[in-house]
């Protein structure tokens, strides 16, 4: 099949939605994309400095992007390579990136709420005001979905936290990041010798002490996502500095239980922290018995107030 190559004219430039280290993501309105569709919205991310080392990578990363495709990572329609800049076209997911998200519905937000979203209808649709436990249930089965399909493709992500995944309309939840993470939430990394930036409040103890990815350290990341969701968006170990973090996470300690979270979904996030790879819980096991708890979610009192 190859990679999809999109004609120049057919993409017209509304407004800019970010700038990462890589170059600007805008939003556009592509021509001719879809056979059903005249014009639809996209993501468009345009790459700043056309290196040949860059131009590879671009092209490495499009066919890796080809061959991602799933309902839970993001869509990716293809590339411009006619002329400057390079461009790749991405789905444009209404609502933002999941960080953001969280913390817009989160107990602190309320205020924000009034006055937006008037005609969009009331239905299963966006929740307005404070996110409930069913939302936050569901928001954590479609990243786990995403991730099962990662890793049945042997995929390691690396970086998965909510501010790599995005929600569209109708709290749909994919996984995919424009490469603008690093920038807008420089805090959420640590320098490492010059260029590196590592997630280090993400990462299992294996992954800090030695570098190794795997499969088994995206699982630990997705607990991370987990306490991510249910305490709405808070940075983990938030109290912590860089290097604090880092002596916490290599000597064992465990993020706490957040408060609106039942201890059904904690016992969840501690299987994904178990310092031994191989004692964490598959991403497929993870994935059913979160698609069980949306269908009957635990029944939750905060007794503690």
């Amino acid at each position: 099949a190859g990679v999809h190559h999109v004609q120049r004219r057919d993409i017209v430039l509304k407004w800019e939605l970010g700038e990462g280290a890589f170059g600007k993501v805008f939003l556009a309105e592509c021509y001719n994309l879809l056979p059903e569709q005249e014009k639809m919205l996209v993501a468009v991310k345009a790459l700043k400095e056309v290196t040949e080392s860059a131009r590879l990578d671009f092209h490495r990363e499009a066919e890796l992007l080809t061959v991602l495709q799933h309902e839970h990572i993001v869509k990716f329609y293809g590339v411009c390579t006619e002329g400057e800049p390079l461009i790749m076209v991405f789905e444009y997911m209404k609502h933002g990136d999941l960080n953001r998200f969280l913390r817009s519905h989160g107990p602190d937000a309320k205020i924000l709420e009034q006055g937006q979203g008037q005609g969009e209808g009331q239905g299963q649709g966006q929740p307005r005001g404070q996110l409930t436990l069913s939302h936050m249930l569901q928001i954590a089965t479609q990243v786990a979905s995403g991730m099962v399909y990662l890793a049945s493709l042997h995929f390691v992500h690396r970086d998965l936290a909510t501010r790599n995944c995005l929600v569209g309309q109708d709290l749909v939840v994919k996984i995919g990041d424009f490469g603008m993470s690093r920038d807008i939430y420089s805090t959420d990394y640590y320098r490492v010798g010059g260029r590196t930036m590592l997630p280090i409040r993400w990462m299992p103890p294996e992954s800090i002490l030695y570098r190794k990815f795997t499969t088994e350290s995206d699982i630990w990341s997705f607990g991370v996502v987990l306490w991510e969701i249910f305490t709405y968006g808070k940075q983990p170990w938030y109290q912590l500095s860089n290097t604090e973090a880092i002596e916490c996470i290599t000597q064992g300690r465990e993020l706490e239980r957040p408060r609106t979270c039942p201890s059904e979904v904690y016992a969840i996030m501690q299987s994904c922290w178990q310092r031994e790879p191989q004692q964490r819980r598959p991403i497929k096991e993870i994935h059913s018995r979160l698609q069980a708890l949306v269908k009957t979610p635990p029944v939750y009192l905060d007794i503690l107030g």
